[in-house]
C-alpha cells in the first residue's frame, strides 16, 4: 500500500492533532503514551454509522493483524467511507486508558491488560470481540550463565512489566518449579527484573540481566545478541496455543456502532486469511509497517524467526485467557475477577459464518 503524498500527510496530521492531544491528556502517560498515524483515509463507498473509527495497537510482531491489515488497506476497504485512524502504544495500561477515555474505539491488546481493564471497570468498559494471535513468547538466556531450566534459579530474569502477560506467565512457571518469588518486588529464588521491552536487549548485552521471558521480536533480538532460547511458552499449553493478542472494543462504541465493529472484524478475519495465504508478503508488509511507525525495519535475522513463532488467528482461545487470569490470581497480582461476559463473539461468529467458517467459543465467558 503506497504512502500518501506529503501534503496529504500534513493535512491528516493536523486533523488528528486535537484527538492526539486529548488522548495524551486523558491517559496521563505523557508523550510516550500513544503515537497517532496520520495515514487515516476513507475509500470511496458507503459510510457506516460512524464517520471515523479509531483503533489502537502496538508496533509489535504479536500485533501482526492490525499492522498488516492497515498497511495493506484491508481494514479500510471493509469500512468503505468511514475513516480509519490509528494510534500505537507501548504498553497495555496506556491503551486501556485511551479506550476508557474515548480516545480509541477498538484495540488489539494482550490478555492481562484486557483482564485488568475488565476487572477495574467491573465489566463496564470493554468486550473482547475476537482473537488475533497466539505464541511468540520465549525464555531467552545467556548460555554462559544458564545451561538448563534448573539453572534459572538464583539468576536475574527480565519481564516487560509487573503484572503484564509475560510477567504473569513467568511467575506461574516459577511457582511450578516450586520456587518462591514475591510478586510485588520480584525478589526471591529468582530475581524478576521488570524492564521495558525496548531496554531489555541493552540490559542483556551489558550483563545486568541473565535472560528474559519476552514476546517477539524482543526474543529474537536477544538471540541475535548471543542468547539461547531455553523455553518456548507454547510448549506449556495444550495444542501449543495460547492467546497473546485479543481484539477489544469499547462497550459504548459497540452499542452505538455495531456495523462499524462488524466491518473491522471482517477486515481482521480477511487480514488473517491473507497472512496465512501469503506469509512472505505479509511478513514484508508487517516490516514495512514497523518501519513506518518506528523509523526502522527489523533485519532478516530478527524478523524471520520472530515471524515464524507467531500464529495469527480469529479464535480468542478463551479457555487460555481464563487460565491466565487464574495464574495472575495465584501469583498474587490480581484479585479473582468475575470474567462472565468479558467476550461478545456475536459479530465475529456472524462474520465467520459469512466466510463459510465454523463458530468459535467464548468458553462460557460470553455475554449473556
Amino acid at each position: 500500500m503506497s504512502a500518501p503524498d506529503p501534503a496529504r500527510r500534513v493535512l491528516a496530521a493536523l486533523a488528528a492533532l486535537p484527538l492526539l492531544t486529548a488522548a495524551l491528556t486523558a491517559c496521563g502517560y505523557g508523550s510516550q503514551a500513544a503515537k497517532t498515524d496520520a495515514r487515516s483515509t476513507a475509500t470511496e463507498g458507503r459510510k457506516l454509522s460512524a464517520d471515523t473509527v479509531r483503533i489502537g495497537y502496538f508496533p509489535n510482531i504479536t500485533h501482526a493483524t492490525p499492522l498488516v491489515g492497515e498497511q495493506e488497506g484491508i481494514l479500510q476497504k471493509e469500512l468503505g467511507g468511514t475513516k480509519l485512524k490509528s494510534a500505537t502504544f507501548n504498553a497495555g495500561p496506556s491503551e486501556i486508558e485511551a479506550l476508557n477515555a474515548g480516545s480509541i474505539d477498538i484495540g488489539w491488546i494482550g490478555p492481562s491488560p484486557a483482564i485488568n481493564g475488565w476487572a477495574k471497570s467491573k465489566g463496564r468498559s470493554l468486550r473482547i470481540v475476537s482473537g488475533s494471535a497466539s505464541g511468540g513468547v520465549r525464555l531467552v538466556v545467556d548460555p554462559k550463565k544458564i545451561g538448563s531450566l534448573d539453572d534459572v534459579k538464583g539468576k536475574r530474569i527480565a519481564t516487560p512489566q509487573k503484572g503484564n502477560t509475560q510477567d504473569v506467565a513467568f511467575l506461574n512457571w516459577i511457582a511450578g518449579k516450586g520456587w518462591k518469588v514475591d510478586p510485588q518486588s520480584g525478589k526471591g529464588d529468582v530475581s524478576v527484573v521488570r524492564t521495558d521491552n525496548k531496554v531489555i536487549p541493552d540490559a542483556f548485552k551489558s550483563g545486568s540481566v541473565d535472560g528474559a521471558w519476552v514476546p517477539e521480536p524482543t526474543a529474537s533480538k536477544l538471540v541475535s545478541e548471543g542468547g539461547k532460547v531455553l523455553l518456548d511458552e507454547s510448549s506449556l499449553w495444550p495444542d501449543g496455543k495460547f492467546v497473546i493478542t485479543n481484539m477489544i472494543v469499547s462497550q459504548k462504541f459497540l452499542a452505538a456502532h455495531p456495523d462499524v465493529v462488524e466491518a473491522v472484524l471482517r477486515g481482521s478475519v480477511r487480514t488473517n486469511a491473507w497472512i496465512a495465504a501469503h506469509p512472505d508478503q505479509a511478513k514484508a508488509s508487517a516490516n514495512e509497517a514497523l518501519k513506518r511507525l518506528s523509523g526502522k525495519a527489523l533485519p532478516a535475522g530478527i524478523l524471520d524467526p520472530a515471524w515464524k513463532s507467531i500464529r495469527t488467528l480469529d479464535d480468542p482461545l478463551a479457555s487460555t485467557l481464563r487460565a491466565e487470569a487464574d495464574h495472575a490470581v495465584a501469583a498474587g497480582l490480581l484479585d479473582r475477577p468475575d470474567l462472565s461476559g468479558i467476550y461478545d463473539l456475536t459479530l465475529l461468529n456472524k462474520v465467520l459464518a459469512a466466510e463459510g467458517r465454523p463458530a468459535v467459543s467464548a468458553a462460557k465467558l460470553g455475554k449473556q
